[in-house]
């Protein structure tokens, strides 16, 4: 069991009222981290250490920052073990998939470190004799960034990396699922010589969320608010931060289509398609949730994903063999199940799958879904994929499109000018050709449309959501005026 504090000004604390509340193995039931149950009064405690912090680290240099971010970065990637450990017990997560959020959370914090002196303005002509105008960026003060259990290590990580390279402070708001992932990614910033009050990590208990994330927005020291997770609560938080005027950065849910073109390599479709689907047991934003498929080509593509679903083993991820861990806790199970019974109940035909021991499920396909299925547009979040018959490319484009969400999707098509037209028709703040919707490189623009949230993450872009645009005059000379 691991037991965890809140990190406050580079200090371990406990809650200030004493209480701490327990995240269970989803699979065994045994207690695998008791956190700190953070109070009102440490919210605005670790919000105030922040804005402390926040006039000497905002104008430190780029090269002092960027040289503690790359020691951070290498801080985090050596504590590898670590976090697999943690997760495992926390989340249910494979080591492979652990140690891929390593390795990515620490190119974030490398690429994090890059854009410290790429943060630029630019010298705007002006009417005005003697005029030097000036559009300047500047850090806006203490993030808040609210990270989810699914990717724990990356989205923790970059909840905070391009804030702090912009020159902000930050508060984590660590998610109740993984508290201890996420408390781990304070001590390796730490650790790499961060000034106290930079950065600081709180948990909560998961009935106190709400209060706690309410007093965090409502803190005058903070200034942006960045979330990762459901729409659902990524609207709240929304609303609660267009009450205070303060501008939030959303990365929600997911219902990623895959368009399987009727001139489509269907091997490397297949492979996309298991690897989009069922990585992280399907549990990340960018699941592949819809598999777009030319009527000409369903039959064969249907009976190659079925063996390879088929193929991907299940087991407990503390041992280390199998492909599929464990779905993060019993709720998810049913959930899942019930959106499958429910499309099996209309018609659907279950060509894989149908295996679940406690909240270890096995790879399930779903075809001829239909628009009368819940799992049609419900996001499943779990080890299912389903599978809707089209003719053509119009009607192929007008499904993928038949959602509420709109972050990642996918063309597959040997004609690569046609399949990147379609690609360009598909609502999505991602797409890739002839690849999987699951795919994150740290300089990429990664954000959404639609109900998947709005603003983006990664490199350059994200250097606009973390810093406040500034016009900023210089007058030389005698200036006239009218009177």
């Amino acid at each position: 069991m691991f037991q965890i504090d809140l990190l406050i000004d580079h200090d371990d604390r406990p809650a200030s009222g004493g209480a701490t509340f327990v995240r269970r193995n989803p699979m065994t039931g045994e207690v695998a981290t008791r956190a700190a149950a953070a109070t009102v009064a440490d919210a605005r405690a670790a919000a105030d250490a922040a804005a402390r912090a926040f006039p000497a680290w905002s104008q430190l240099g780029p090269g002092a920052r960027r040289a503690m971010l790359l020691q951070a970065a290498d801080a985090l990637e050596a504590r590898t073990p670590e976090f697999i450990a943690r997760a495992a017990s926390e989340t249910g997560a494979t080591a492979g998939w652990i140690g891929f959020n390593c390795m990515l959370a620490a190119h974030m914090l490398r690429e994090a470190a890059s854009m410290t002196t790429q943060i630029t303005g630019e010298i705007i002509p002006s009417d005005v004799p003697g005029l030097l105008a000036m559009a300047h960026r500047q850090p806006v003060g203490v993030v808040l960034g609210i990270a989810p259990w699914n990717a724990p290590v990356i989205l923790g990580t970059r909840a905070l990396a391009m804030p702090l390279a912009c020159g902000n402070t930050v508060v984590l708001k660590a998610s109740e699922l993984c508290p201890g992932t996420h408390r781990l990614i304070g001590e390796a910033l730490r650790e790499a010589g961060l000034p106290p009050g930079v950065v600081n990590v709180i948990t909560n208990a998961p009935e106190d969320a709400p209060q706690i994330v309410e007093a965090l927005i409502a803190h005058p020291a903070v200034r942006r608010i960045n979330f990762t997770g459901s729409s659902r609560v990524g609207r709240l938080v929304a609303i609660k931060a267009a009450e205070h005027f303060k501008r939030v950065l959303l990365e929600l849910g997911g219902k990623a289509p895959l368009v399987v073109l009727d001139d489509a390599d269907l091997d490397a479709a297949v492979a996309a398609a298991a690897f989009g689907a069922f990585m992280n047991q399907g549990q990340i934003c960018m699941s592949t949730e819809r598999i777009v498929v030319d009527e000409g080509v369903a039959d064969e593509f249907v009976r190659r994903l079925a063996a390879k679903a088929e193929s991907l083993t299940v087991g407990d991820p503390r041992e280390g063999k199998a492909v599929l861990g464990s779905v993060v806790d019993p709720a998810a199970v049913e959930r899942v199940q019930a959106l499958i019974h429910d499309a099996i109940g209309q018609g659907a035909k279950l060509v894989a799958g149908g295996t679940t021991q406690g909240t270890l499920m096995s790879a399930h396909v779903l075809d001829h879904v239909t628009p009368a299925m819940r799992i049609y547009g419900e996001e499943s979040f779990g080890p299912v994929v389903t599978v809707v018959r089209v003719r053509g490319v119009d009607e192929a484009v007008r499904v993928a499109n038949d959602t509420e969400y709109g972050l990642s999707a996918a063309v597959f098509g040997r004609d690569v000018t046609r399949a990147l037209e379609v690609a360009r028709r598909i609502d999505s703040g991602i797409c890739h050709v002839n690849g999987p919707t699951v795919h994150d490189e740290a300089q990429m623009p990664f954000g959404g449309v639609k109900a998947s949230g709005w603003g983006r993450f990664g490199g350059k872009a994200a250097i606009d959501e973390f810093t406040e645009l500034r016009w900023i005059t210089v007058q030389s000379g005698e200036r006239h005026y009218p009177f």
